[in-house]
């Protein structure tokens, strides 16, 4: 299995990268960021496409060609953020790259990580909620294999920490009660072990379901 790997420097690519290059069944990963990613896997299997521009990825598109599955790990935090810059990184540099893999490679497993919370209407109240239930009603219309990834509280494991400042003081306060809460609300709590074993399990033989929530993530 080939797969396409987007945001694997944040908290939750980083684990579904681990994941890929332990996994025997995938043959390679190519990761496409806008810088290099540090420090570099010591893997045969890691490729990687340098690219800064999120809007149009034409220049590299002969390099996605037959490729399984593309996980989607790519995402900012809407804190302090207004709608418009929210929309643009999570729905707009989502769908630029969406629109072309579909294209290329229609068969294609696409996971999306989007949280628990998101909003399928498009109408609520939260805003961050609105955006991502936009992307991923388009994203199902683009993918007839494609997943929607809804994960609650996500404990990082084997040194993975988040580039998050305020998220990684939010995991350093709560790390310590996690078995509570996995004892507590285990349906809400999963790791980034479980959602990159997760998406491997989905992209090498499906889901009953293309919307899966953190308990659903857990279960495969």
């Amino acid at each position: 299995m080939k797969v396409i790997l987007f945001g694997a420097s944040g908290m939750v690519g980083q684990g579904v990268l681990r994941e890929c290059l332990l996994d025997p069944e995938v043959d390679s990963v190519l990761v496409v960021g806008r810088r290099p990613l540090e420090p570099r896997p010591a893997s045969a299997k890691f490729r990687e496409i340098v690219h800064s521009d999120f809007m149009d990825f034409s220049s590299v598109l002969d390099q996605w060609k037959g490729y399984n599955a593309c996980f989607f790990c790519l995402g900012v935090s809407s804190f302090r953020m207004g709608e418009k810059d929210y929309a643009h990184v999570t729905r707009d540099f989502t769908l630029a790259a969406a629109g072309p893999l579909a294209r290329l490679n229609p068969d294609m497993t696409f996971i999306y990580v989007s949280g628990t919370g998101t909003d399928s209407t498009e109408r609520g109240r939260i805003m961050w909620a609105r955006v991502k239930g936009a992307t991923e009603n388009r994203l199902l219309a683009l993918f007839k294999n494609g997943y929607m990834f809804r994960p609650g509280v996500i404990q990082p494991l084997h040194g993975i920490q988040s580039k998050t400042a305020l998220y990684r003081i939010l995991y350093k306060i709560t790390g310590p009660f996690i078995s509570l809460l996995e004892a507590i609300i285990p349906t809400m709590i999963t790791t980034t072990e479980q959602v990159g074993r997760a998406m491997i399990t989905v992209a090498k033989q499906g889901a009953p379901k293309r919307l899966l929530e953190n308990g659903d993530i857990n279960a495969l």
